[in-house]
């Protein structure tokens, strides 16, 4: 059978995404198509598995037995997590035996302020090339991070490829616990005389680098990415929902939401402070 040509297939595909259809098959892609979800879900495979290399020291390092528990199950969650993006990326002919064997997950900078850069080929989120020092960074990042990653994976449960769809589902509900687990520590650190300076510096520390995982407002990929159904939203509007909420958090546990700008216009604009 003659291959259909390119111009056709992505014609096709586009009038199945106006009418909401889902993309179930490697075979109705566009190579657009096909190159952005690759894309994405590499992002999302890679910082899975770089957060739960993070993580590994803090099972050891965790202040309980009841933490060293909940800290191996975190862990454990992100790579399956891992697993699950990575399986996915197979399906869309993903050497990932190669790739992750040509990886270093592991890797960390030593630098306060890497704003938007990105310091490896991998395609982790960059807040990833972040250690985690202490037990306030490992809570600030829970509180965070995972609450930044769950306002931007929800375009997925509900994208135009299927199997991302499916595989979100379970991924979603355990990053939700993730962020319990984060709330409830930084209420406690946060309402103890004795840890609340800490705490605060820990989230001063962690929430622009947050803020800087979202990308551009107005970006021209994500306005691709929503043509194709992979996003619904522009890049600023996940943003504030996610320091809408980081402020309401610390209204209640009496922590100050920390101020924050675009790297771009840090000479030339007021702070914003999310209200």
């Amino acid at each position: 059978m003659a291959k259909e040509p390119e111009m056709v297939k992505a014609e096709r595909l586009e009038e199945k995404l106006a009418k909401g259809g889902k993309v179930e098959t490697l075979a109705e892609m566009s190579d657009e198509y096909r190159g952005h979800l690759t894309h994405l879900m590499m992002m999302q495979a890679d910082s899975e598995l770089a957060g739960a290399f993070g993580y590994v020291p803090w099972i050891m390092k965790s202040p309980d037995i009841k933490e060293t528990l909940q800290v191996a199950q975190i862990v454990k969650d992100e790579v399956r997590h891992a697993r699950v993006m990575y399986r996915l990326l197979e399906g869309l002919g993903v050497d990932v035996d190669q790739y992750y064997q040509s990886h270093n997950f592991s890797l960390r900078v030593a630098r306060d302020d890497i704003g938007t850069e990105r310091v490896a080929d991998d395609k982790r989120v960059n807040i990833f090339y972040y250690p985690i020092d202490t037990w306030y960074d490992f809570i600030m990042f829970n509180f965070c991070m995972d609450r930044g990653a769950g306002h931007q994976l929800e375009d997925s449960l509900d994208c135009s490829y299927k199997p991302w769809c499916d595989g979100m589902e379970g991924i979603f509900k355990e990053e939700a616990m993730h962020m319990a687990h984060g709330d409830h520590w930084v209420e406690q650190l946060a309402q103890d005389d004795k840890t609340r300076d800490q705490a605060q510096e820990a989230l001063d520390r962690w929430y622009p680098r947050t803020m800087n995982i979202f990308g551009r407002a107005n970006s021209p990929k994500n306005k691709i990415y929503r043509r194709l159904g992979l996003k619904k939203r522009d890049n600023d509007e996940v943003r504030w929902a996610f320091a809408k909420e980081i402020k309401s958090k610390c209204d209640l546990y009496g922590l100050k939401a920390p101020s924050w700008q675009p790297e771009q216009h840090k000479m030339t604009e007021e702070p914003f402070i999310p209200g």
